[in-house]
C-alpha cells in the first residue's frame, strides 16, 4: 500500500484570481493510529512490551518540554531533533526590546534527522488519492475523469509525464 497522493487545481499565482492553474500533488494522510495501536504494532516481533513503550514515551512527553524550556535542542537518535522558533517584533532600541510583548507565535518544531528522511524517500509510493476541484472531492481519478466527462487515462501519481513544479514536502 502506497502513500496517498491527492490532486488538486491550484492558482500559480494565489494573489491574482486570473492567473492561470496547474494541478499538484498533495499529501492526503490516513487516520492516525491511537497510542495504544502504535505501540503494538512498533513492538510487534520484538521482546519490548507495548507497556515499556509507552512508559518511555510517557517520560519522552515530560521531558522535551523541560529540556526546550531550558532553551536546550532535544535529539532523538535516529529521529531528528526538537528546537524552539519563535517571531519577533523589531524595536528600535536594544534598551526598547521587551520580550513578553515582542515575542509571538512560540512554537516547538521537530526537524528529521537525513537518515529518517532519506528511509523515507527511499521507500514511499505514490498511489491514487482521488482528485478535489471547485470544492468537489472525487474519490480516485477515474471517478474525476467520469464525473467530468474529461476522458483520460489515471497515472500513478509522480509517474505521469507532466511539468513538475520543484521539491514537494511529506506532510
Amino acid at each position: 500500500m502506497g502513500f496517498k497522493c491527492k490532486m488538486v487545481e491550484k492558482s500559480t499565482d494565489p494573489r491574482d484570481k486570473s492567473a492561470p492553474k496547474k494541478w499538484y500533488g498533495t499529501t492526503q494522510s490516513e487516520t492516525p493510529l491511537s497510542g495504544k495501536a502504535m505501540t503494538r504494532a512498533a513492538t510487534k516481533n520484538t521482546t519490548l512490551a507495548p507497556i515499556e513503550l509507552e512508559a518511555a514515551l510517557d517520560l519522552l512527553a515530560d521531558f522535551i518540554p523541560q529540556q526546550l524550556l531550558q532553551g536546550h535542542t532535544v535529539t532523538l537518535p535516529g529521529l531528528g531533533y526538537f528546537r524552539i522558533t519563535f517571531k519577533s517584533k523589531g524595536a528600535d532600541t536594544v534598551q526598547d526590546f521587551n520580550a513578553k510583548e515582542m515575542i509571538y507565535d512560540i512554537r516547538p518544531v521537530f526537524m528529521p534527522s537525513k537518515e529518517l528522511r532519506d528511509r523515507i524517500r527511499q521507500n514511499i509510493e505514490f498511489e491514487d488519492g482521488g482528485v478535489s476541484k471547485d470544492g468537489i472531492s472525487y474519490a480516485t481519478r477515474a471517478d474525476f475523469y467520469q464525473a467530468t466527462g474529461q476522458g483520460g487515462t489515471p497515472t500513478t501519481p509522480g509517474t505521469g509525464t507532466g511539468e513538475d513544479d520543484g521539491d514537494h514536502q511529506l506532510g
